[in-house]
């Protein structure tokens, strides 16, 4: 496993934008919202560590606290807050949509994957025993399901790789090991389904994109290590734009970088700091339908949200 040298946690970029889209036209190194604050109460958070945005435009977060809460895109605390059963071994890391609509929670400690409504209620369980079988799961950091139902959950620590499930939760195939040369992870942090229907993996420590089919072939790879535009260091979260760009947020360089479906590098915005427009960890980034990014702020406890 990795972990953020102290080069990475103490990287300082510019705030400002770094570099701008092709066009010349680039953000304002200002967001346009700010928002949360630490604590316990509904509506506060606690490290945010993943988020989405569900089909009725409600974005859930969950925290190191493991609660699971629910926001309208203006920051509003809307409800409901729950949790996963038992959390002492660990947080849930992963959220998702499934495409009926209801939560999908990646349990990651506890090797399984939790759908649950919108009021809280878990309907169905993928896994829960540790293990490299068919079924079995180690540590599971991510899942999305795709509009055919299939399931694809991401994992690393016993395993690095990504399964393939059914509507049902039956393993259909399963592909990757751990390593440095493609096709192989070095601790997979999240996906996104493209819209050109290719599965897109943050491959974080191995600080890289890697683009597959649906069924395992590699189709490509975006980025390589490093600090400059199209380079990247411990991407942990990527989402898709409405018109098909695709957003990668960088844990290690405190930023947001933006890519065009092609996958070239379209301009970064951020840079480490605790002012608005700066980064301290960020874990994840979700992009609503008009094209704003909201950032989850991490070791700032709080979502910042950029027309990017």
């Amino acid at each position: 496993m990795c972990g953020l040298p102290m080069s990475s946690r103490s990287l300082l970029l510019p705030f400002a934008l770094l570099a701008v889209a092709v066009s010349g036209c680039g953000p304002s190194s200002e967001p346009d919202l700010v928002w949360g604050k630490r604590g316990v109460l509904n509506g506060d958070v606690v490290r945010p560590r993943a988020a989405v945005i569900d089909h009725e435009d409600r974005l859930w977060i969950v925290d190191f606290t493991a609660r699971i809460q629910a926001y309208d895109l203006d920051g509003n605390y809307i409800g409901p807050t729950f949790t996963t059963p038992d959390f002492r071994n660990g947080r849930p890391s992963g959220l998702g949509v499934a495409r009926d609509g209801k939560l999908i929670v990646c349990d990651s400690h506890y090797h399984c994957v939790r759908i649950y409504e919108p009021d809280g209620t878990e309907i169905k369980k993928f896994g829960g025993e540790v293990g490299n079988g068919p079924g079995q799961f180690g540590y599971v950091s991510d899942a999305v399901q795709d509009d055919d139902g299939f399931f694809y959950v991401s994992e690393w620590g016993v395993n690095e790789r990504i399964t393939k499930l059914d509507a049902d939760g039956k393993v259909i195939t399963s592909w990757g090991q751990s390593g440095t040369a493609e096709g192989e992870f070095n601790r997979i942090r999240a996906l996104a389904l493209g819209p050109d229907g290719l599965i897109y993996v943050a491959d974080s420590c191995n600080h890289r994109i890697q683009v597959f089919r649906k069924t395992g072939e590699l189709v490509k790879v975006i980025g390589s290590e490093g600090t400059g535009v199209g380079e990247l260091n411990y991407p942990y979260d990527v989402a898709f734009g409405p018109k098909g760009d695709l957003y990668v947020v960088e844990r290690g360089n405190h930023r947001v970088q933006k890519f065009s479906p092609a996958g070239v590098s379209l301009g970064v915005w951020g840079g480490r700091g605790r002012k608005p427009g700066q980064f301290s960890d960020p874990w994840a980034l979700v992009v609503d339908r008009k094209g704003r990014v909201h950032v989850i702020d991490t070791e700032n406890h709080r979502v910042q949200r950029i027309d990017f």
